[in-house]
């Protein structure tokens, strides 16, 4: 084992993989939201260069709730 094995780089603050190009992203911006037939749904992010071209999807604030 080599110590970078053992003591692995830690990110500070909010991490986020990007939805397109499968990179860790400090700025990670909310596109898309799947909602769960059980348990909370899955938000996806997106790096400020792809969320660009993404566009902004639903979210969960976006969801419209049955009164």
């Amino acid at each position: 084992m080599t110590a970078d094995e053992l003591f692995p780089a830690v990110l500070a603050g909010f991490v986020a993989l990007c939805v397109v190009c499968k990179t860790n992203t400090r700025a990670p911006i909310p596109v898309r939201w799947i909602q769960s037939n059980s348990g909370p749904g899955t938000t996806l992010y997106a790096c400020p260069d792809h969320a660009v071209k993404l566009g902004a999807g639903p979210t969960p604030e976006d969801v419209l709730r049955a009164p």
